[in-house]
C-alpha cells in the first residue's frame, strides 16, 4: 500500500474518531438538556408556594411555582426591552410589588405590550389595580454581554442586573421575578399579554448527533473506498 493510501486513510478515520466525539458531545448535551427539563416540570407541576417559602439559593427557586399576592408600584416600574411576540416588537413590563412583611420588593413581570421601537410605551394605559393577587413562577436574571440600563432611558432594561434595578427603583429588590401564569383563552385586551411558560423542547442535539455519526461513516467509508480503488489502479 502506497504512502498517499496510508495518509489518507490515517485522515480519514481521524476525522472519523472526531465526528464520532462530536456525535456523542451532542448525546450528552441532550441528556441534559433531558434532565433540565424533567426538573423544569417538576417544578412547574408542584403547587404554588408563598414568597416566604422560596429557598435562598437562587438556582433552587429557578422555575418554582408560587402565588403572590401585595400593591403595585406603579410608579417604579421598568421594561425589559426588544421582547417580540408572534413577530410584532415589544417589552416586557416589570412591576415592583409591596409584600406584607418584608421591605424588599418583588418584581412582577405582567406580561408584553406592543413598543414600535421595542423600548418605548405608555406603561399608565396598563394598570391592574390597586392590588395583585396572581400565581405564577420564579424566573432568574440572566446575565448578558453589555450594559443592563439603556442609555436612552434609566428604565428600559436590556437584562435585569438585580443592583441596577435596585439603584433605578430606589429601594431593595429580590434577586429573581416572578412570571405571572397566562389566563386560559384569549388574553383581555385592556391587560399586558402573560408571557407563556418556557418551551421544554429537546433542541437540535439529536439531529446534529446523527448528522456527526453519518459524518464519521462517509469518512470511513470514503477512506475505505479510496484504498479500494489505488490498489486496484495499481
Amino acid at each position: 500500500m502506497r504512502r498517499r493510501t496510508v495518509v489518507y486513510l490515517v485522515l480519514s478515520f481521524l476525522a472519523a474518531a472526531l465526528f464520532v466525539r462530536l456525535g456523542v458531545w451532542q448525546l450528552s448535551r441532550l441528556a441534559q438538556r433531558r434532565a433540565h427539563n424533567a426538573a423544569v416540570s417538576a417544578r412547574m407541576a408542584e403547587p404554588p408556594g408563598t414568597v416566604r417559602t422560596l429557598p435562598a439559593d437562587t438556582a433552587a427557586l429557578h422555575y418554582r411555582r408560587v402565588h403572590i399576592a401585595g400593591r403595585p408600584d406603579y410608579a417604579r416600574e421598568i421594561v425589559l426591552v426588544n421582547r417580540t411576540r408572534q413577530g410584532s416588537p415589544g417589552v416586557h413590563i416589570l412591576t415592583p410589588l409591596h409584600v406584607a412583611g418584608t421591605d424588599t420588593l418583588v418584581l412582577v413581570n405582567r406580561g408584553w405590550v406592543y413598543s414600535p421601537n421595542s423600548a418605548d410605551a405608555d406603561l399608565t394605559k396598563w394598570h391592574e389595580g390597586d392590588s395583585l393577587a396572581a400565581d405564577g413562577w420564579v424566573e432568574v436574571p440572566t446575565r448578558l454581554r453589555g450594559a443592563a440600563e439603556l442609555t436612552s432611558s434609566p428604565r428600559e432594561f436590556r437584562w435585569l442586573d438585580p443592583a441596577a434595578v435596585t439603584r433605578v427603583v430606589g429601594a431593595p429588590v429580590t434577586p429573581y421575578y416572578v412570571v405571572l401564569d397566562p389566563p386560559p383563552g384569549d388574553p383581555p385586551p385592556n391587560r399586558p399579554v402573560r408571557v407563556p411558560p418556557p418551551a421544554l423542547d429537546e433542541g437540535p442535539h439529536k439531529s446534529y448527533a446523527i448528522q456527526w455519526f453519518f459524518f464519521a461513516l462517509l469518512a470511513v467509508v470514503g477512506g475505505v473506498v479510496f484504498a479500494r480503488s489505488d490498489r486496484a489502479r495499481r
